[in-house]
């Protein structure tokens, strides 16, 4: 669960939770971007201010939704999940992609292939198309999903990060 309050006031850009207290000792520090959207309340019809965040947080992401109706005071909070694909999109156009860079000798590209088959759940001729994509600097998508990426990538011996250009 994120920590209380995350999702009060404006959430714009990538906020880094940096707090022990929230994010427990020796833990990475939590990677975090949301977007602002608008349904309708299900309870009154009327206009139903939404947030949603995706998360990097304990080695795992996340996608966390919050919702209130000023009309009826209807609220709910959905945590975990998977991150709807129009919200996905929202937030690439409002904070742009993040780019997985990789440094290394080509010598690693077995091993890249074997953290993007496991952690992208893509067979091996995919995993060579997105290798080649991660190799020239072409693949990229939220920055909570290219962190994620990055860090596995570190903990199997290979230089990796998550950038914005």
């Amino acid at each position: 669960m994120l920590p209380p309050g995350l999702f009060e006031g404006s959430h714009t850009g990538v906020e880094l939770l940096s707090e022990s207290s929230q994010l427990g000792v020796g833990m990475e520090q939590a990677v975090i971007e949301s977007v602002r959207y608008f349904a309708e309340c299900q309870d009154c019809g009327a206009e139903l201010e939404c947030w949603g965040v995706q998360a990097l947080m304990g080695g795992q992401l996340r996608w966390d939704s919050e919702s209130a109706c000023s009309a009826c005071g209807f609220a709910v909070a959905v945590c975990g999940g998977d991150m709807p694909a129009e919200r996905r999109d929202q937030m690439l156009s409002e904070h742009g992609a993040a780019r997985l860079q990789v440094n290394g000798p080509p010598t690693k590209s077995v091993a890249i292939m074997r953290v993007l088959r496991t952690e992208l759940g893509i067979d091996l001729k995919s995993a060579k198309a997105v290798l080649h994509c991660v190799l020239d600097g072409d693949y990229s998508g939220t920055l909570p999903e290219m962190e994620h990426l990055a860090r596995t990538l570190r903990k199997s011996g290979i230089a990796a990060a998550a950038t914005r250009p």
